[in-house]
């Protein structure tokens, strides 16, 4: 299965994979309505460590242990894609404990987000990946 990859040696920190992920997620066909004047939130984070950046998303574990912890059936697994359905999410947020990359956040209304490697918007592959100047972040099979 692909997955997103992240070569901390290429990112800049620049935060263009947060923005095109946002934008991606926004459901609007426009980037500045999307986003301007307007706090994005993201699915993939840039963290910043000792001088090295690096891009923080959801792995798409083997076994995924937010899948494992959610009470109400909200997050399943299917095609080695880790998604979320709103609708069952109670924002009990036992699934940001139990994921061990950090990946798994709030999304502002009231119950979870995380990256869905772009399957349930119009992109059909990850916004993050193409909105990246350097080719830092990759989608590929390893």
């Amino acid at each position: 299965m692909k997955r997103v990859f992240v070569n901390e040696k290429w990112c800049l920190g620049c935060h263009l994979c947060e923005y095109n992920c946002a934008f991606a997620n926004s459901g609007k066909s426009d980037m500045v309505d999307a986003l301007k004047g307007v706090k994005i939130n993201p699915r993939i984070v840039i963290e910043e460590k000792n001088d090295v950046c690096f891009a923080v998303s959801c792995r798409h574990c083997e076994v995924p242990l937010c899948v494992k912890g959610c009470i109400t059936g909200a997050l399943t697994k299917e095609d080695g894609v880790i998604t979320i359905d709103s609708d069952r999410c109670v924002g009990c947020y036992t699934c940001i404990l139990s994921c061990p990359y950090g990946a798994v956040m709030p999304s502002g209304d009231g119950v979870v987000q995380k990256c869905e490697l772009c399957v349930k918007n119009s992109w059909g592959h990850p916004a993050c990946v193409t909105g990246c100047p350097n080719a830092a972040i990759v989608f590929e099979e390893r």
